[in-house]
């Protein structure tokens, strides 16, 4: 099976390479990209997609919201991190605030208690930081198997693969390789899990899924980037909304009895 992955997939990169003759200004490497786009689609095809969809259909809901919600939580102390060094004292405070309570009281991370009180995610990423210094972000650039990206937003991957206090570099870090690589396994399909929705969004409206995918990502990164700069909280929410205007602005559980209401 790892053969047959490898073949296509260098087939799809070598389809992919054909010159671009008219490239986007906020992509003129998109002959690379294309071509490494056409690699990481036949490698999520091939592996990634089944297995997430598999897990999505065996696992209870539940189990699959705990999974998600305790990389979330390690999430959030490198979403803080990054807050501090971008001198945003009250995001840091607010992130650290959701890391503790959703560690004690919700069973180390397996229940977001912080969003069902009100407080809300606050995403960050050293890229978003090197961003707020002042690095331009460069041409587009599709990394392998990780995707969309652009210069700065790859060194800052870097980075963050590095970092002990990221989900990603945690889990590398355990000595056990067994419970290493089991986690870190874990923590790929559940990535890939979450972004099973979106992907049936992107098949069904996009005509030129790579165009809708690199304009999705730069616009929503310079959503967050421009709200930073104007001093305003960046919520999970807001970036998503700035994509999806539809989207409800309340997210939170509604714990109203409709009988009740109806009464009056």
């Amino acid at each position: 099976m790892t053969r047959t992955v490898l073949a296509l997939a260098a087939v799809a990169l070598m389809a992919g390479c054909a010159q671009v003759p008219h490239p986007s200004p906020n992509d003129p490497w998109e002959s690379y990209n294309r071509g490494m786009y056409a690699f990481n689609d036949t490698v999520d095809r091939a592996v990634l997609k089944p297995i997430a969809t598999g897990y999505e259909t065996v696992t209870p809901r539940p189990v699959r919201t705990c999974i998600h919600n305790i990389f979330s939580n390690l999430g959030d102390v490198w979403s803080g991190i990054n807050s501090l060094l971008q001198g945003r004292g009250r995001d840091f405070v607010d992130t650290f605030g959701r890391v503790l309570f959703n560690t004690t009281a919700g069973l180390g991370g397996c229940i977001d208690v912080a969003s069902m009180h009100g407080a809300r995610k606050i995403p960050n990423d050293f890229g978003m930081t090197l961003g707020v210094w002042g690095f331009g972000q460069g041409p587009y650039f599709v990394l392998p198997f990780l995707g969309p990206s652009t210069v700065r937003d790859g060194v800052g991957t870097a980075v963050t693969l590095t970092v002990p206090s990221s989900p990603a570099a945690a889990v590398l870090a355990i000595d056990d390789v067994p419970v290493r690589n089991s986690l870190l396994g874990l923590y790929i399909v559940d990535t890939r899990a979450n972004l099973l929705e979106a992907d049936r969004l992107v098949d069904q409206i996009a005509l030129d899924k790579y165009s809708f995918i690199r304009d999705a990502y730069l616009q929503r990164r310079k959503a967050m980037l421009d709200s930073r700069a104007q001093g305003e909280r960046a919520s999970t929410e807001d970036a998503l909304d700035q994509a999806s205007p539809e989207k409800a602005t309340d997210t939170l559980p509604v714990y109203e009895d409709p009988d009740a209401q109806a009464t009056h």
